[in-house]
């Protein structure tokens, strides 16, 4: 899950910091336009405010299975219980998490605190659900985790990479080698996965949708896959050896 920051420093989940035109309407119930979405930035409304808004029942172009039905963006915490909820209700064990913070530093102090402060409030909201033991912290800005790996070094880290930077850069701009390395799958190479495993860092690539592709990336034998499609992951993930 992604996560950003309202103005009353609430924990929102949301890929964006703002309400995206193409699913988000507003209190009203009229459609965002492109060219203005940005001025709906979630961290300068407070979460009553955020709540207001609907996107759930605009269908997103590329995802045309979407069943449109109401929905607002929740709190980190909601999705949290609901799922635990469910969990238990099914006999399975909880879950685990993976909770990206969509923070840079071109966007400090516009649509999310200093790297520092928003760590500080995404690690109090999983202190007081007890959920740190089973969540990874996610980021492509590499000042937050290096924050964290600091605040709270027994957390898996997930450092997320979409330019063509090698592992080697990458890592010595960090500063340690994190938990997980999470590339744009169109980056994987047999040669980069040879070294994440001599390095005994798991690989989790995004964002994998179209079945030949997910076929194509079962095959490096990923500790994970980020999707919208899990149904076709779970088609798939038995088929290949």
């Amino acid at each position: 899950m992604d996560v950003v920051i309202s103005a009353d420093n609430q924990v929102v989940v949301s890929h964006e910091p703002w309400m995206s035109a193409a699913i988000c309407r507003t209190p009203v119930g009229q459609p965002i336009l492109s060219e203005q979405q940005k001025q709906h930035n979630l961290y300068q409304l407070p979460y009553t405010a955020i709540r207001q808004y609907d996107c759930g029942l605009t269908r997103h172009p590329y995802y045309p299975e979407q069943v449109p039905e109401p929905a607002s963006k929740p709190l980190l915490r909601e999705v949290v219980e609901a799922l635990d909820k469910l969990a238990y209700q099914l006999g399975r064990w909880p879950v685990r998490f993976s909770i990206e913070l969509k923070s840079t530093p071109e966007d400090d102090g516009l649509y999310h605190p200093a790297p520092s402060r928003f760590l500080e409030l995404v690690l109090l909201e999983l202190h007081a659900l007890s959920l740190l033991a089973r969540t990874t912290l996610l980021c492509f800005d590499k000042r937050v985790l290096q924050a964290a790996r600091q605040v709270v070094p027994g957390v898996p880290l997930c450092l997320l990479v979409e330019d063509e930077k090698s592992l080697s850069t990458h890592l010595a701009e960090l500063g340690f080698m994190p938990s997980v390395y999470g590339p744009n799958f169109h980056l994987l190479t047999p040669q980069l996965v040879a070294e994440l495993r001599q390095l005994h860092i798991e690989l989790v690539p995004w964002t994998v949708n179209e079945p030949t592709d997910l076929r194509s990336i079962l095959a490096y034998q990923p500790t994970g896959i980020t999707t919208d499609y899990p149904d076709r992951l779970l088609a798939l993930r038995n088929t290949v050896r």
